[in-house]
């Protein structure tokens, strides 16, 4: 069984489900480099030990790879589930890679994280549970992927701190609360 911080291959995990040579993989790639870098700086700035940085490296690198199954034409997956499952179906190729905490960061990652209630209230098409970050390493993976989006003219610029609260907000100040405190707690370790 996988340890939490025993190591993986991403690379080949990602080639197994994203082709190289497709237009999801030129949008995947940098984002999950970016949300990468990002995360390690923080973690870095943090202390966390060598395990904990090559967990966060392996666990960026593969948050995302629930896009295969998710009908997207702006990253070129044409599965049948609408984007807010990639999460979840994340999670659910992880397991089968046999990563169990690496499946709960791709799982918990969406926005600051989704409750149960939030999941019930809104009828979102994905499993009755909490997808909260729990862990040190999930919440600085869910931090750093705020900061960038998927779209191809946006990509390499990171958003800014107010924009994100504005995208939160739709969702409830309690999302944007959450982010304030993890920006407070994460933000002076980025550039």
């Amino acid at each position: 069984m996988q340890t939490p911080h025993s190591t993986c291959d991403y690379f080949s995990i990602i080639h197994r489900y994203i082709a190289p040579d497709s237009f999801t993989y030129s949008i995947y790639l940098p984002h999950v480099i970016l949300v990468t870098h990002k995360a390690l700086q923080i973690s870095r700035g943090m202390g966390l030990s060598t395990q904990s940085l090559r967990f966060i490296e392996e666990a960026a690198m593969l948050h995302d790879i629930g896009v295969i199954k998710v009908n997207s034409p702006k990253l070129g997956t044409t599965g049948e589930l609408p984007y807010i499952c990639h999460g979840n179906q994340g999670r659910i190729i992880l397991e089968a890679e046999g990563l169990p905490q690496h499946a709960l960061v791709a799982e918990r990652h969406t926005g600051v994280g989704i409750s149960k209630q939030q999941i019930i209230e809104r009828n979102l098409p994905i499993p009755q549970r909490d997808m909260l970050a729990e862990s040190i390493e999930e919440k600085i993976i869910s931090y750093a992927d705020l900061f960038y989006s998927k779209r191809p003219a946006q990509m390499w610029t990171d958003e800014k701190a107010a924009d994100i609260e504005a995208e939160l907000a739709q969702f409830g100040q309690d999302q944007v609360a959450l982010f304030r405190e993890w920006h407070a707690e994460f933000g002076k370790y980025v550039e």
